[in-house]
């Protein structure tokens, strides 16, 4: 059966969860480990999201990221490797109902480093938008309950919008 999609209201929860985890990353990449973000709706207060928990470590070496794999899958991530983004480790946890995604970049990978901070600080900073992204996703979730395509692509178009004044917000 297909993943539901739900999007609950902001939970303060989901920041513990975060830090929970941080501590289990921080220790299987150690010296690597140049810092860790938590990223995504589920990242600013006040925002609906689909309750998964993104987290962003960022990293001297992906090499040595590869070399620890098996201590992720230990705690129970599956290791998907770039997953569609160049330069990226992606992983994720909870099998069909998600619970957490992690995208390791290496530090020099500043573009993609810095999409992700500037829509989480923008939306942040932005309340207005934060709400209507919030809206987007509620009516999204309800009319593609299981179809995760359907989802994303009705999301794409805001979200392509929301980066491009976020990056350049973030920049200022």
């Amino acid at each position: 059966m297909p993943r539901h999609i739900i999007v609950k209201t902001y939970d303060p929860v989901w920041e513990q969860t975060y830090q929970l985890e941080k501590e289990l990353i921080t220790s299987i990449l150690d010296q690597n480990l140049v810092e860790i973000h938590h990223i995504g709706s589920t990242a600013v207060r006040g925002l609906s999201a689909k309750p998964i928990i993104d987290i962003m470590p960022v990293v001297k070496s992906l090499s040595e990221v590869d070399i620890v794999a098996n201590e992720f899958i230990k705690i129970g991530y599956e290791c998907l490797g770039e997953f569609g983004i160049i330069g990226r480790r992606y992983m994720r946890k909870g099998g069909d109902e998600r619970t957490h995604h992690i995208h390791i970049f290496q530090s020099n990978d500043k573009q993609n480093i810095e999409r992700h901070l500037a829509v989480r600080d923008y939306l942040r900073s932005h309340k207005n938008e934060a709400r209507k992204y919030a809206e987007l996703k509620t009516k999204l979730a309800l009319q593609f309950p299981y179809d995760i395509d359907g989802y994303c692509k009705g999301k794409e178009d805001f979200v392509q919008e929301l980066e491009s004044k976020a990056i350049l917000w973030y920049r200022k």
